[in-house]
């Protein structure tokens, strides 16, 4: 006989309530960046009460109360942080004074005129219909005994295999390279900054491959100036970059052909691939490492998740990973740990490789022909 107390019984009733709820609280981080909250908390100084965020957003006052709901729930989850607790002082028309500050997390979601600084696109990117509405077939996808196992459950729900929409869809394409250039912007800055030195110092070119607009590749070049860096990428892509002169563009198709040089870069590429592509991707890169020096050693770089690295004790950074598994999953797409990892490295034919955790989130794997 299953035996509980009350206590263990409400405990698993909150439990599920929480997890049936939590797509709440991604639609609020949403609600929040497409109101302009975190601009509206940055123009005021950092803090800002209720009613100055209503007027720094646009809202109409009648709203007040419920973005206090709103700013009390997303306080409650870190975004933002209140002062007092609500209902604490009472002003003169019965509004709680409370005062918002922006945090960590909530800085990272500053537009402040440049859109491409903030990860406000991300989470537009991340959290909008497209792909949300995806994910409600994941278990139809899982039951279908008939359907071929390269079909992905974002094919199944649209049609067409998610990069074939990115270029179909000018709206699409835009939202995931802005989110692309913005996350890449934040991750290479504390790569360099960490590691910079002993994974890039030693070069004279690169080549970014699934680059996009060149976040990457820019930080790099402006870390080193002494290494020529290229970005391989889609033609609908390349065709959307920034031509500033800093890096060259080139279109083309990864499973056909990477331009030669010193290394080969690939961010955030070989999770979106199952491990056949992935092993036909990187001897592509491995034919394309070309060191110009006698002294210089030739590798492929890639930056991605490694399962179960990190401590732990990090129960953050090891939910995240795996969220990023299930959601990598719509496009047929897995985050590896270290064995994944090796075993497409080594089919690829490469000799040795190294694997450093970097960030909370990401490691830098170098791959050594």
């Amino acid at each position: 006989m299953d035996v509980r107390s009350p206590e263990d019984l409400i405990q698993a009733q909150c439990l599920v309530f929480h997890h049936s709820l939590s797509y709440v609280k991604s639609m609020a981080l949403k609600c929040a960046v497409d109101l302009g909250i975190p601009d509206a908390i940055h123009r005021h100084g950092g803090s800002a009460t209720l009613s100055d965020i209503v007027a720094g957003t646009g809202l109409h006052v009648s709203r007040l109360p419920y973005v206090q709901r709103l700013m009390n729930f997303l306080s409650i989850c870190g975004v933002f942080t209140e002062s007092n607790p609500p209902a604490a002082v009472t002003g003169g028309k019965g509004e709680a004074v409370v005062v918002y500050k922006l945090t960590p997390m909530s800085r990272l979601l500053i537009e402040d005129g440049n859109k491409l600084s903030s990860l406000s696109c991300l989470v537009q990117f991340v959290v909008n219909p497209l792909l949300v509405n995806t994910f409600f077939d994941m278990h139809t996808w899982l039951k279908d005994e008939q359907a071929s196992s390269t079909k992905s459950f974002f094919e199944m729900t649209h049609g067409c295999e998610r990069f074939e929409m990115a270029k179909s869809n000018a709206d699409d394409n835009a939202l995931f390279n802005n989110a692309m250039v913005a996350a890449s912007q934040i991750t290479m800055e504390v790569i360099l900054r960490e590691a910079g030195r002993d994974i890039f110092g030693g070069l004279s070119s690169l080549v970014d491959v699934g680059g996009g607009h060149g976040a990457a590749s820019v930080a790099i070049s402006a870390a080193f100036p002494h290494v020529k860096c290229s970005v391989l990428d889609l033609p609908h892509v390349v065709d959307k970059a920034p031509a500033d002169g800093t890096v060259q563009f080139i279109a083309g198709d990864m499973f056909k052909f990477i331009p030669k040089a010193d290394a080969v870069l690939l961010k955030w590429v070989l999770h979106c691939w199952d491990d056949e592509d992935c092993v036909k991707i990187l001897r592509l890169c491995r034919e394309a490492i070309v060191p110009a020096r006698e002294e210089a050693v030739g590798k492929v770089i890639i930056i991605d998740i490694v399962m179960g690295a990190g401590s732990s004790q990090d129960t953050l950074s090891k939910e995240t990973r795996a969220l990023t598994d299930l959601y990598m999953m719509h496009l047929n797409g897995v985050e590896r740990d270290e064995r994944g990892w090796e075993k497409i490295i080594r089919e690829a034919g490469f000799c040795d490789y190294k694997i450093v955790l970097v960030t909370a989130l990401y490691s830098v794997i170098e791959a050594y022909p």
